[in-house]
């Protein structure tokens, strides 16, 4: 039995399959998800062929001290915000063996919203060696665990998208 649902880890599998056709190693940098998705990538069998390492940085610090996140983005910017989720997503593949990383940061309640940052609202950083870092921004419906699941889901969307256009150019 999976520790993620089936259709998580079927999409995992899939993207690692992917990763490892086109030379691809990953890293993940977490903050509202704890490391689920280095979680679910490591479900997988034989994911240690494509997969380096999992940053978990809940804190202000921890995305300061393990990602080199400079601590005046964060406090101009806010912890949830596009510029630290890309700056999250550099400093991942700055201090990994990875060619692409993924960042997520967000607010997933069931407090902790606001006006501006409401619950559910998650910022993506996408960094990869052969290309600009990219960011998304989504706000996710549902309890904490919803919005963590989303952003799992999304989390390996983008990665998979990555690939095909890393692959297709």
């Amino acid at each position: 039995m999976n520790a993620f649902p089936d259709e998580l880890c079927d999409t995992a599998g899939e993207l690692l399959t992917l990763c490892r056709e086109a030379g691809v190693m990953l890293a993940t940098a977490e903050s509202c998800t704890g490391g689920l998705i280095i979680g679910c990538l490591t479900e997988v069998a034989g994911s240690s062929a494509v997969v380096d390492r999992g940053f978990v940085t809940y804190s202000n610090e921890a995305k300061n001290e393990m990602l080199g996140v400079p601590m005046e983005l964060i406090i101009e910017h806010g912890a949830v915000s596009g510029p630290v989720a890309r700056a999250m997503a550099e400093g991942a593949l700055a201090r990994s063996r990875a060619c692409l990383t993924i960042a997520v940061t967000g607010v997933a309640g069931p407090g902790g919203g606001t006006e501006t940052k409401p619950v559910g609202l998650v910022h993506f950083g996408c960094a990869s060696s052969a290309a600009d870092t990219e960011h998304a921004r989504h706000v996710f419906k549902g309890t904490r665990a919803a919005v963590r699941l989303a952003t799992l889901r999304t989390a390996l969307a983008i990665l998979r998208a990555r690939i095909i256009a890393s692959c297709e150019a």
